[in-house]
């Protein structure tokens, strides 16, 4: 019997689906965890938002329980990696400091149904994953510490958390406002605003 073997186009084509399967249900994940909360959906209706039957999202994940642990720890180790990359890339205090801004401004905007899923559901991870978000997430207001620190280095270290800790909350509070009426053009506005507001608090 002749056994036909999988290309290597083949295999990054299927894997490639995959993964566009997966990143589909978690869209979906966070969108129907922010409208409901997490104990208020079932796996059958994550599957049905993401065009597949409930015993497909087993082929991506071992239970709903993972779909959130995926959703949450996914976004905070991306929130580290991107805020330690526009640091790396920056070639000013200043300019660390407005790219960090910036980031965190847009991520605000793209990721509102995660930060709502955050806010009100990280007590439903299991301890080890809510673990490690919480670890993810101190070393990610230390990135924004050592840049602030670096524009105001008579600061003491608490002071410079409460203030990295006072701009996330300006910032992240926004997702609690934005609709799917939210115009392409209102959306411009407000990150112009936040982003201005942002240095404000930072600086003052």
């Amino acid at each position: 019997m002749e056994v036909t073997k999988s290309t290597p186009h083949a295999t990054t084509g299927r894997s490639a689906a995959k993964a566009s399967r997966r990143a589909a249900m978690l869209d979906a994940a966070a969108a129907l965890f922010a409208e409901r909360g997490y104990n208020g959906v079932s796996i059958e209706e994550l599957g049905a938002a993401a065009g597949v039957s409930g015993p497909a999202v087993y082929r991506h994940f071992s239970g709903k329980p993972a779909v959130l642990s995926a959703l949450l720890v996914g976004v905070s180790k991306d929130l580290l990696e991107g805020g330690i990359a526009v640091v790396a890339e920056s070639s000013t205090a200043q300019e660390a400091l407005t790219g960090l801004i910036e980031f965190q401004v847009d991520f605000a905007l793209r990721q509102s149904n995660v930060i709502r899923v955050q806010d009100r559901d990280l007590a439903s991870l299991p301890e080890d994953d809510e673990r490690t978000v919480r670890s993810l997430q101190r070393q990610y207001v230390e990135v924004w510490v050592d840049a602030i620190s670096a524009l105001h280095p008579d600061s003491g270290l608490p002071l410079l958390r409460h203030r990295a800790q006072a701009v996330f909350g300006l910032i992240n509070s926004t997702s609690h406002t934005l609709t799917s009426k939210t115009t392409a053009r209102e959306t411009v506005r407000l990150r112009d605003l936040l982003e201005r507001m942002a240095w404000a608090a930072l600086n003052a």
